[in-house]
């Protein structure tokens, strides 16, 4: 089809064009991006990963080591983000993260701009790059808003495909590395890549020999492997393949709470079709007429659903690794339909992005405002040198209140796999990560915690059905007050 013959050489010309093209676009992306991520500085936090993030930062500033005395089951990048921002910024307030965030969908944007403009032309490039930021915030505000893994993952995943598509293995490799160590499921973009790599497509003038394949290979693959095991190496080897890859089969499995687990899913893949209603009806148009372009441009999507299917739980921001590889397909279905049909695409996008940000603004944040008081309560009955164990799935309470947490465990979803929402029969000690409860113990004992609040709130993890924190509590607190169902304790005075 037309979409995928080959580019032309460029003419001598061509630089001049090719600065005046990005003078005219990118001053229209760049406000496009801002606009778009305007709702983000409306509220101090979005979600709890945002507030777990910022307390890992500040950890690691006071000197805690990644994957020992601060855990996640995220590779390293992202906090270490957070920490560099915070050093520039202060930890006060998220405004330093959230302007990088607004900077990797504008790099994101640019990617697939230039991707699309050396396939289909000057139109295309300037059509995937608008769409892209107008869809990028088609998901619950707390999803699409928060500077959080998937926002800083999509530029690396989008670079790998750009350079992938200019057989550019090594800097691919690099890429794929990146969207890995910023989350795992980043690395789906690798199989996309591959088949750039073993295929001709990407090549302007003749195919690769056979050779050039396996070098180019060899390339990505030294891309991919050497900066993560360097990582790895930097980090902690052993916590870093247990808290990336191995230690996580509870958390991934689908038992419990199916129900609930594939209703989110729905939900979200519902709120992402709304938000897609401009870029889909295209590419169902073309399947029902003709090819819509090279493999790749299916491999991935394909992939990324993959991903975001990957350890059954469906959140929300799961699911925008989706949108550049979307978008791109769109873009390529645009070639072959009439020009109305882009106009009709993007001004149906625009429409859709006009409802998520009014929704951004003016949406109440109940859970937010709830760690807000607790955050209050816990800084007036604590000093600044105590530390606070808060047993919830809220672990922006502890920055909120200025205060070190008395675990590593930030979040009591560790400690019973209560993570992704369970609220079955796969909830408890037994289903902890694996060795939490000892490392637990052992803290509590060597710090013990000023105050201690059960944020549980009535669900499956609270000291009912917890032995272990019941016993701790009976050992040496008393109930001291409540804030909107969440119990405080200190220290007993017997």
């Amino acid at each position: 089809m037309l979409a995928e013959l080959l580019a032309p050489p460029r003419s001598a010309s061509e630089p001049h064009t090719e600065r005046g093209y990005w003078r005219r676009l990118l001053p229209t992306l760049t406000l496009l991006a801002c606009v778009t991520r305007i709702p983000s500085f409306t509220r101090p936090l979005w979600n709890p990963d945002e507030g777990y993030l910022a307390v890992q930062a500040r950890l690691l500033a006071q000197g805690g080591e990644l994957y020992d005395t601060v855990v996640d089951r995220k590779p390293p990048l992202v906090p270490w983000l957070y920490q560099a921002a915070f050093a520039v910024t202060g930890s006060e307030s998220l405004t330093s993260v959230r302007v990088l965030a607004v900077v990797a969908q504008l790099l994101t944007a640019v990617l697939l701009a230039s991707l699309a403009r050396r396939r289909w032309g000057d139109t295309a490039g300037g059509t995937a790059g608008v769409l892209y930021l107008l869809v990028s915030v088609g998901l619950n505000p707390e999803d699409a808003q928060a500077a959080t893994f998937e926002v800083f993952m999509l530029p690396c995943t989008t670079a790998a495909m750009w350079c992938a598509d200019r057989r550019r293995w090594g800097s691919a490799g690099l890429a794929v590395a990146g969207a890995f160590l910023v989350k795992q499921t980043g690395g789906a973009v690798l199989v996309p890549v591959v088949w750039l790599c073993v295929s001709a497509r990407g090549c302007l003038l003749q195919a690769p020999s056979r050779e050039a394949r396996a070098g180019g290979l060899v390339r990505l693959c030294a891309g991919v492997v050497v900066p993560v095991l360097g990582v790895a190496a930097l980090t902690d080897p052993t916590g870093f393949l247990f808290w990336t890859v191995t230690g996580s089969g509870a958390y991934a499995s689908f038992t419990g709470s199916e129900i609930h687990v594939l209703a989110r899913g729905l939900t979200n893949a519902a709120i992402l079709t709304l938000a897609c209603a401009g870029l889909i009806p295209p590419v169902l148009r073309v399947l029902r007429l003709a090819r819509t372009g090279a493999a790749d441009l299916w491999l991935w999507p394909a992939s990324s659903a993959g991903a975001v299917m990957l350890g059954f739980h469906f959140f929300g921001h799961y699911y925008l690794q989706l949108l550049p590889p979307l978008t791109l397909l769109a873009t390529a279905a645009l070639q072959i339909l009439p020009r109305e049909r882009m106009t009709h695409a993007v001004l149906t996008s625009a429409f859709c992005c006009a409802l998520f940000l009014t929704w951004g603004l003016l949406a109440p944040r109940p859970e937010l405002d709830h760690a807000r008081k607790l955050a209050d309560e816990v800084a007036i009955r604590t000093e600044p040198q105590e530390r606070v164990l808060v047993w919830g799935i809220h672990p922006e309470t502890y920055w909120l209140a200025d205060r070190r947490p008395a675990s590593r465990y930030l979040t009591a979803g560790l400690l019973t796999n209560y993570s992704g929402g369970r609220d079955g029969p796969q909830v408890g000690e037994r289903y902890a990560v694996e060795g939490a409860w000892a490392i637990f113990r052992e803290e509590m004992t060597e710090r013990a915690p000023a105050l201690v609040v059960d944020d549980s709130r009535g669900k499956p993890y609270g000291p009912r059905r917890v032995p272990g924190l019941r016993r701790l509590l009976a050992a040496g607190y008393e109930q001291a007050g409540m804030v909107e169902g969440a119990v405080l304790y200190v220290r007993s005075r017997t």
